[in-house]
């Protein structure tokens, strides 16, 4: 018999409590996350500091705020889910007063009885320390002894702040780490992130693709009308030569020798790191997707015309409680008949779907990851020779672009795989006359990482295996359109949660029936919702 390591004792000892007290235990292990940090330590560049902030408490209305969810990224590196929290990581290791090595530190928000009574046990700093394995962590309060000096970095990097924060009662409250965070790292009062992207261009530009840059800048500049200010990016456009380039680009690498805050490294790393999905990741991925895979079933089988949209969602959002997912991944979009042209449409408020084609675009989370499947199905049960056409033609559009979803493959390949047979379809149905018109039924891409996050952060480079991705392509013919009144309201999207490995795509979600054979068969199946009856009110 092999003896225990400590630290599977301890894990042990978390399970057994977690289990005693009823609550999940397939959280990513503590092990995960600081497997993670290693990895994202790997990639810095020498001589980094990161800095990484929870996500912020946002109102709601009134004294009620939104549930608190952990920024994605914070989550990934941490598996710390509480508010008032900031990370620093460190490329090498450092040297405290005492001789001590490390190479990150935590600052979480601290125990306070009082506050735990209303809102939840915090975890604090012992709490951290056993249960997510950091060595070094303080209370949010000593941040303002953070021990290491930022200017002694090349570089310190952080996501830029989105100003959707607020100065709460304490003295540790996010508002208060960032504050504290910019007087230790010579924040500048006129910070811009874009405009610092610029001029690493420009500082970086050998002169090889100098004409390109230029248009780069220009393109920006009129994107980003405040960019227009800037004395340095105007120069270097309306510039007449080369060596007055090379002047704009001096002066710009002057300022940018002033400080060493960046915001792109830490998102370029975490897109990397996050792109492709570890074992423990697929074991909370798969799950969020079957769930709601069997969604979309339940609510083939429970729907009939005189449900509302909000009443589908509800079923929807009934199974995934009943599976355990703590949140949905997004606003749940429900979509009958013209409702469904609106390629976000989240109101959800039509009274009966009646004989319409309902677009159903839903998504559980399972432990911080999200499933994103969409259905479209007739409300009566049977589609219309109409419909139908519509249907087909976005299905084998999804059957090609799933096919295109393979390792090395461009991630625009599944996109452009459907876009034609998409542009075919409709040339042949009539409702187009050139495949420029594709675009007006068919607007939006087909794909998209998947993972902590709806729309998950990766690098949009060739298909790597274990990677999550969407195929989700759509016909949407709102009321008005310039084609025959016949199509007028149908709106159909399939998308489906897609794994590449070495052997090919794998779909994730297709115990959710697909074709329209398949669609009208499970919508003959009983539901467990037929009798389920309510006192009518008024």
């Amino acid at each position: 018999m092999k003896k225990l390591t400590l630290s599977a004792l301890f894990t042990l000892m978390l399970v057994s409590l977690a289990v005693a007290q009823g609550t999940p235990t397939d959280y990513l292990s503590a092990d995960f996350h600081k497997q993670r940090r290693d990895e994202a330590r790997r990639l810095l560049p020498p001589n980094t500091a990161v800095v990484l902030f929870a996500n912020a408490e946002r109102n709601r209305a009134n004294d009620v705020d939104y549930i608190y969810h952990q920024d994605p990224n914070f989550y990934y590196l941490t598996g710390y889910k509480e508010p008032n929290a900031v990370l620093v990581l460190f490329s090498e290791p450092q040297t405290d007063a005492s001789g001590k090595q490390f190479n990150e530190i935590i600052y979480v928000q601290e125990r306070n009885a009082r506050a735990e009574q209303w809102t939840g046990k915090r975890l604090g700093v012992e709490g951290v320390k056993e249960k997510l394995g950091f060595d070094m962590v303080y209370n949010g309060k000593e941040f303002e002894n953070f021990p290491v000096d930022f200017a002694k970095f090349d570089i310190v990097s952080f996501v830029d702040f989105k100003n959707d924060y607020r100065d709460q009662s304490g003295n540790a409250d996010l508002f208060d780490l960032i504050k504290t965070f910019k007087e230790k790292a010579n924040y500048p009062s006129d910070y811009n992130p874009i405009r610092n992207e610029l001029y690493a261009m420009i500082s970086s530009d050998d002169g090889s693709k100098t004409d390109e840059l230029v248009k780069t800048v220009e393109r920006y500049l009129n994107r980003f009308p405040e960019m227009k200010e800037d004395e340095f990016l105007n120069d270097f456009v309306n510039a007449s030569n080369d060596d007055l380039r090379k002047e704009v680009k001096n002066k710009v690498l002057m300022v940018q020798q002033s400080n060493n805050l960046d915001s792109k490294v830490l998102p370029m790393v975490m897109a990397q790191l996050r792109e492709t999905k570890t074992p423990e990741e697929m074991k909370l991925l798969r799950k969020a997707v079957e769930i709601s895979a069997v969604g979309q079933i339940e609510v083939m089988k429970a729907m009939h015309p005189n449900m509302s949209e909000t009443e589908i969602q509800g079923v929807h959002e009934y199974v995934y409680k009943k599976y355990g997912a703590e949140y949905e991944g997004y606003p749940s979009i429900v979509g009958g008949g013209n409702n469904g042209c609106i390629l976000h449409y989240i109101e959800n408020n039509k009274m009966e779907v009646g004989n319409d084609l309902v677009l159903m675009d839903l998504g559980a989370e399972y432990h911080g990851y999200t499933a994103d499947v969409t259905r479209t199905i007739p409300a009566n049960g049977k589609f219309t020779p109409e419909q139908k056409a519509i249907y087909d033609i976005v299905y084998n559009a999804q059957e090609a672009g799933i096919k295109a979803s393979v390792v090395g493959a461009p991630f625009q390949a599944p996109g452009r795989a459907a876009y034609q047979v998409v542009a075919e379809g409709l040339l042949k149905l009539g409702i187009t006359k050139s495949e420029d018109e594709t675009k007006i039924y068919f607007p939006h891409g087909t794909s998209h990482y998947l993972g902590l996050d709806v729309h998950d952060q990766g690098t949009y480079v060739p298909f790597k295996p274990n990677t999550v991705i969407t195929v989700e392509p759509g016909i949407y013919i709102p009321e008005g359109s310039a084609c025959d009144k016949k199509w007028w309201g149908i709106a159909v999207r399939i998308e489906d949660d897609i794994l590449i490995t070495e052997n090919g795509p794998v779909n994730l979600s297709e115990m959710a029936p697909r074709t329209t054979e398949a669609i009208e068969a499970m919508m003959k199946q009983p539901s467990p919702l037929d009798d389920f009856k309510l006192p009518k009110l008024d």
